[in-house]
C-alpha cells in the first residue's frame, strides 16, 4: 500500500480534529490587535464559518475514498504532497490563532499556497474523481483564499496601516484576483469558486445593516463576477 494516501487520510483527520485544541474559537479576538477590530467590515458573518463542517467531512470522505479506491491511480498522486503539507499546517492553526494573529496570518497563507498547488494538481475527470478527488480540495482552497485575504485586511486595519474600510476593499480585491487566477487555470474545479463566493456573500450579510456600503458593494460585485465566471467555466469543462 503506497504511503501517501495513508498520510493524506491521517493529515485530514488531524485537521478535522484540530478544533478540539481550541474549543470555542470564533475568530480573532478584537484585542489581539493594537487597534481593536470590533465588527470589522472585512470579516464574513458568523454563519459562514459553518462551512468548515462540510469541508472537514468532505475532505475525510475524499481521503478515505482515495486510499480505498485510488491509492495506485497516477492521476491522484500529484496533489497528495501539497495537500498533506497544507492540512498539516492547518492542524496547528487554531491554537496558534488564539495567541498570535500575526503568526496565524502567516500560516494561513502557507496553508493556502499548498492548497492551491493541490487544486492545480488535482485529478481530472468526472464522476467520483470529480466529487471525491477534486471538489473537496477545491472547496477547501476556495474558502482559504477568502480567509487569507480577510486576515490581511484585519492585519492592515489592526496595525493601523489603513482604516477598516480601505483595508477591507483591498482584501476583497486581492481575493478576487487570486480566485480568477486559479479558476482560469482549473475551470473544472467548481468547488473552488463556490468557497470564495460563499465568503463574499457572507461579507455582504455582515455589512447589510449598519455596515460599510462600499465594502458591501465590492463584495456583491465580486460574488456576481465569480458566479458568472463559474457559469462560463462550466460551459468550458
Amino acid at each position: 500500500m503506497p504511503i501517501m494516501p495513508i498520510l493524506v487520510l491521517i493529515a485530514t483527520i488531524a485537521f478535522a480534529l484540530s478544533p478540539l485544541l481550541a474549543p470555542g474559537f470564533g475568530g480573532f479576538d478584537a484585542n489581539q490587535f493594537p487597534v481593536p477590530q470590533v465588527d470589522p467590515p472585512v470579516q464574513p458573518a458568523g454563519y459562514a464559518f459553518g462551512i468548515w463542517g462540510l469541508i472537514y467531512l468532505w475532505l475525510i470522505i475524499g481521503a478515505a475514498y482515495g486510499l480505498w479506491k485510488k491509492a495506485h491511480d497516477p492521476k491522484w498522486a500529484p496533489m497528495r504532497l501539497p495537500l498533506i503539507l497544507s492540512l498539516g499546517v492547518g492542524a496547528t492553526w487554531l491554537p496558534i490563532a488564539q495567541t498570535s494573529a500575526v503568526w496565524a496570518t502567516i500560516l494561513i497563507w502557507v496553508m493556502l499556497a499548498f492548497a492551491v498547488f493541490a487544486v492545480l494538481r488535482s485529478p481530472t475527470g468526472v464522476g467520483r474523481t470529480a466529487w471525491l478527488g477534486r471538489a473537496p480540495v477545491a472547496l477547501y482552497a476556495g474558502w482559504l483564499t477568502a480567509a487569507s485575504s480577510v486576515s490581511l485586511g484585519l492585519m492592515a486595519a489592526g496595525y493601523d496601516i489603513m482604516g477598516q474600510v480601505p483595508a477591507a476593499i483591498l482584501a476583497l480585491l486581492l481575493a478576487l484576483v487570486l480566485a480568477v487566477s486559479v479558476a482560469r487555470r482549473r475551470p473544472d474545479a467548481f468547488g473552488y469558486l463556490a468557497g470564495v463566493i460563499w465568503a463574499l456573500a457572507a461579507v455582504c450579510v455582515q455589512n447589510w445593516q449598519g455596515g460599510a456600503t462600499s465594502v458591501l458593494i465590492t463584495a456583491a460585485i465580486g460574488a456576481g463576477l465569480l458566479a458568472a465566471l463559474a457559469i462560463h467555466n462550466k460551459k468550458r469543462a
